[in-house]
């Protein structure tokens, strides 16, 4: 599902740096409506060139799950005038690297390349957005790898499963609903027709950002951006997902059963879309309940109850409300319902009590640490400058998030607490393990 990963944020001495670093910031608009970032960065003579295209999974639809990923691996399937596995081979040899991701709302190709290279990965780039190879053979070639990472993350990945049952339970009208990878039946049905006509509208210039970070000026990657990417036509882009998740009006559940050796909880709270202004409260909230451990749930279900051997959590980044998702493993012969209760006990002290003045700012020092070493690498700059153009509808609001994070109190984190994590707003999955023997016999 994806050749790459993500980030976390976090701040200390904000302003001074912030205010410095998004003066830097260099942008222009191709005419074919292509948005450029470009952030100068001479202490080391590399350069990270970061694509985002706005086109994830929230992107299909039923009978075309998973499309936006499968283009992921298309695209290093060659074009016309780099051919098949050409991009890799012509990459390396010129001393660069790449590796790309897809998820609900983006697609994300990243480069990593000396200076020297800098004219080659603008033509490489351009060749595949412009004249990617839709050959038969190699079409249905990718669709078996698909098919394969399918069976492999998801089929027989207990948490794979587990999540995806997780997603597909909590929304019911909304496209987060099916997984990024798609459903199977899709990934095996795809027609020509709908691969070139998902590729035309989301690798359209104007629903892409590029980034780039390193030993360049702005006016050099502007030259190179107006030569190789400026000719390629303007095309219509996605249309707008218009479907609202209706509110929840009661708790869900579900249960996954499926050899394991120990069962898996997973357990979910619809929240706001990331630039809601509450998700700077609900990053110090989830920090303060699973991250590290120190954490409250770490320290309640593994320290001091014993009864589970790991507990966690997450929310992606994303375009519209989405997830905030705990889970976690009951230790051996411990029933889930009593992992779950201890865990909702935990979140009933913050709703009702609140959390510390000492949690808050370890929260703070845990998400700006994070940040800041993110910062350090010309790969970290140019992931949060897209991130942040994306998800929060423009890159100079990074250079605020250190301010954000200043400002939650210990009432912000309590009120989104009892906002989000409440009954009606859950939806619980459970991994039941069965023997191998009956997990492998198929329903009619």
């Amino acid at each position: 599902m994806t050749r790459g990963k993500f980030f976390y944020l976090a701040l200390l001495f904000i302003p001074a740096f912030i205010f410095g670093q998004a003066a830097e910031i260099k942008t222009y608009q191709l005419q074919n409506g292509m948005k450029i970032l470009v952030q100068e960065d001479h202490t080391i003579p590399n350069i990270a060139m970061y694509i985002f295209y706005r086109i994830g999974s929230r992107n299909e639809r039923p009978g075309t799950t998973g499309i936006s990923h499968y283009f992921e691996h298309m695209m290093f399937n060659g074009a016309k005038k780099y051919g098949p596995k050409q991009l890799d081979v012509v990459m390396e040899a010129a001393g660069g690297s790449n590796n790309a991701y897809t998820n609900k709302d983006v697609t994300v190709y990243q480069d990593w390349f000396p200076r020297t290279a800098m004219e080659l990965i603008f033509d490489l780039e351009a060749d595949r957005i412009e004249h990617l190879n839709f050959d038969p053979k190699m079409i249905e070639s990718e669709r078996g790898v698909v098919a394969s990472e399918r069976r492999t993350t998801v089929e027989a990945n207990n948490f794979g499963i587990l999540n995806e049952q997780l997603w597909a339970t909590a929304f019911v009208a909304h496209p987060y609903q099916w997984p990024v990878v798609g459903w199977m039946a899709d990934i095996q049905s795809w027609t020509m027709e709908e691969l070139k006509a998902h590729f035309r509208m989301g690798y359209s210039p104007q629903n892409a950002t590029v980034v780039v970070v390193g030993d360049v000026t702005g006016e050099e990657i502007h030259s190179l951006a107006k030569k190789y990417l400026e000719k390629i036509p303007a095309r219509e882009t996605p249309p707008p997902v218009r479907t609202k998740e209706p509110e929840q009006l009661g708790e869900r559940r579900a249960f996954v059963k499926k050899f394991a050796q120990l069962p898996i909880l997973m357990i979910a709270y619809h929240v706001p879309q990331t630039s809601h202004p509450d998700f700077y409260a609900l990053q110090v909230l989830q920090t303060i309940l699973f991250d590290g451990q120190s954490s409250r749930l770490y320290q309640r279900l593994v320290d001091k109850d014993q009864i589970a051997i790991e507990v966690g959590g997450f929310t992606p980044f994303a375009l519209d409300p989405t997830l905030l998702i705990l889970y976690a493993q009951p230790n051996q012969n411990i029933e889930t319902q009593k992992v779950e209760a201890a865990l909702y006990d935990e979140v009933k002290k913050i709703q009702s009590g609140g959390v510390s003045s000492r949690e808050i700012q370890k929260a703070k020092n845990i998400l700006l640490a994070g940040f800041y070493r993110n910062m350090k690498t010309i790969s970290g700059k140019a992931d949060a400058l897209g991130t942040y153009e994306v998800f929060f509808g423009d890159y100079r609001k990074l250079f605020a998030a250190g301010e954000a994070y200043e400002k939650i109190t210990a009432e912000n984190v309590k009120r989104v607490a009892n906002t989000y994590l409440a009954e009606k707003n859950r939806t619980v999955v459970t991994l039941i393990p069965t023997p191998e023997e009956e997990a492998e016999q198929k329903t009619p």
